[in-house]
């Protein structure tokens, strides 16, 4: 897919809607930050799905489709401004299904619990484990990757496969930024440890978004009528350039302090370029907005 023109850059979620039938939309730091929704974000995807379009949320949390369901009617996410979801927890099921019958041992906090709900494993201590499904730091909050150091060298000495949740470093959550399972993969894998990633930027999710979205089109569809939308260079951004789909920067997520308020649509366009080359970048803005 060819890069698009400066001068066709998109500055907000309605030159989008003319172009792209199809949004793949991040949802952590795009449609909420942890503790509230975005309501002008929220506003923009209805809008969309209004003029014709589809909206699939995607996102690495660590947790299965219903439960992102629930959390999103917490912080009052409206259900009317998406058509689907798909989570990094689904695909991780599929890759903990691998080990049916063996014994897994779950280094994550207690709210990602129905992760493992039905899975056909035997959930075990790390002595006696095939494998380790990591969703996350116990106490995310409070604690570092670095904390899981001795935890992460005894798993290298079993020779251990980590299935790793959510692929994220970090995660905006109100105005702190905190730890993801990513991390704690990333520090396994320079150790020397082996690591099965399930969410973005890695293909897998990206074709369940996709076959989601031709459920609720009822047709098949081009990767060019696909648009990413993400605030994440390492997840969103890097993801659409490796699945070859166009991608909107929203700058106002994990990456704000360092990018900032100031610049054009083409200077934060021109941030995510130099920062993954080779992205197609269809549009950018602070915040998704219509």
């Amino acid at each position: 897919m060819a890069e698009n023109p400066d001068n066709s850059l998109a500055k907000n979620g309605r030159e989008l809607s003319s172009r792209f039938q199809i949004w793949l939309c991040d949802i952590w730091g795009v449609v909420h930050n942890g503790e509230a929704a975005h309501p002008v974000a929220c506003e923009a995807l209805q809008a969309h799905r209004d003029d014709g379009g589809v909206v699939v949320l995607i996102t690495n949390a660590p947790r299965p489709a219903p439960a992102i369901v629930a959390q999103l009617d917490g912080l009052n996410v409206p259900r009317t401004c998406y058509d689907a979801i798909v989570s990094s927890g689904d695909v991780t099921r599929e890759l903990v299904m691998k080990f049916s019958g063996g014994k897994v041992f779950f280094l994550g906090p207690e709210r990602d619990a129905p992760l493992r709900e039905g899975l056909e494993v035997e959930w075990s201590a790390m002595d006696e484990a095939d494998a380790v499904l990591c969703s996350g730091l116990y106490d995310d909050h409070n604690e570092q990757p670095e904390d899981y150091n001795d935890m992460l060298r005894e798993m290298l000495d079993k020779n251990l496969k980590m299935i790793c949740a959510n692929p994220d470093l970090i995660v905006q959550f109100g105005d702190r930024l905190i730890p993801c399972a990513g991390a704690l993969a990333k520090l396994y894998e320079e150790m020397g440890g082996k690591v099965e990633m399930a969410g973005k930027p890695f293909a897998p999710i990206y074709d369940v978004a996709i076959a989601r979205a031709v459920d609720a089109t009822g047709s098949e569809i081009d990767r060019s009528q696909v648009l990413a939308l993400g605030d994440g260079m390492k997840t969103d951004i890097t993801g659409a350039r490796d699945n070859d789909l166009a991608v909107a920067f929203i700058t106002g997520g994990i990456h704000d302090e360092e990018i900032g308020t100031d610049g054009s649509v083409l200077d934060m366009a021109n941030i995510a370029r130099d920062a993954v080359k080779g992205v197609n970048v269809a549009g950018a803005m602070r915040k998704l907005e219509w």
